[in-house]
Order: structure tokens, then sequence, then C-alpha cells
């Protein structure tokens, strides 16, 4: 729900004065009525508001989450190309190369 498509606060439907006429609604239903509805859009606005941090604090912790397993991966890639170099120096030098760098 974006911010920009409510059109009153709280405060604003509090205030609300509306004219009397003769055959009017009851003024003391009407007011309560708002009072429920005040307590919706303060109810609203702080799951509003909850939901964006939380959201915000998700956000930070996938992008932690994403480097720390890049960082996990790009270990595990140099491991796997320091086995595969020494495979290499072993069939290209042959077994007498190994034996001598151990």
């Amino acid at each position: 729900m974006d911010n920009n498509q409510i059109q009153l606060s709280g405060t604003e439907i509090l205030e609300k004065d509306f004219k009397t006429a003769m055959r009017g609604y009851h003024q003391a239903e009407v007011d309560e009525f708002l009072d429920v509805i005040i307590q919706d859009y303060e109810t609203y606005q702080k799951e509003i508001n909850r939901l964006s941090e939380e959201n915000e604090r998700l956000k930070r912790q996938s992008g932690t989450q994403a480097k720390s397993r890049a960082a996990a991966s790009n270990h595990q890639v140099n491991y796997d190309l320091l086995k595969r170099l020494s495979n290499l120096e072993k069939a290209v030098f042959g077994k007498k190369f190994a034996d001598t760098e151990s």
C-alpha cells in the first residue's frame, strides 16, 4: 500500500466537523463510528511501519548472506584450482616431483 494513496489521517478524521441538519445523523453515533475508524487507521499505519522495517531488515540480512555465500564459494573454487594444479604437476612432472615436494 502506497502512502500517497492515503487521503486522510487519523487526526483529519478526528477533527472533521459535519454540519447538522434537521433530519441529520445522530452526532454521538457518528463520533463513535469515527473513533473506530481512527483506531483502525492507527493500527494499519503501525502495521505498515512494522512491515516496512522488517522488509528493510530482511533486505540487509539477505545481502549479508549473499556476500557470505559468495566468499565461501570463492574459497571452494580456490581449493579446487589448487587441487587441479597439484594433479597437473603430478601428471606433467611425474611421481618423482610429487615425492620431493612432500
